[in-house]
């Protein structure tokens, strides 16, 4: 994992959890890894809901102008 890596995915935990940085550094190193591809995981199923939401977003549109 890369340094840039690391501190982003510090920050999406403290962000996410609304943990302070000392809580997350001070977490095992499994507890971590853990934690970052749960946060990741989460962080991807939340970008496909919205990619899904505004497709059908924009098919209601269409539907509606063809009307």
């Amino acid at each position: 994992m890369s340094l840039g890596h690391y501190y982003q995915s510090i920050f999406g935990l403290a962000q996410h959890h609304k943990w302070s940085v000392s809580d997350i550094e001070g977490l095992m190193p499994y507890e971590r890894d853990l934690y970052f591809s749960m946060l990741l995981e989460f962080m991807e199923r939340q970008k496909e809901a919205r990619e899904r939401s505004e497709e059908r977003r924009v098919g209601k549109e269409c539907r509606s102008r063809w009307s």
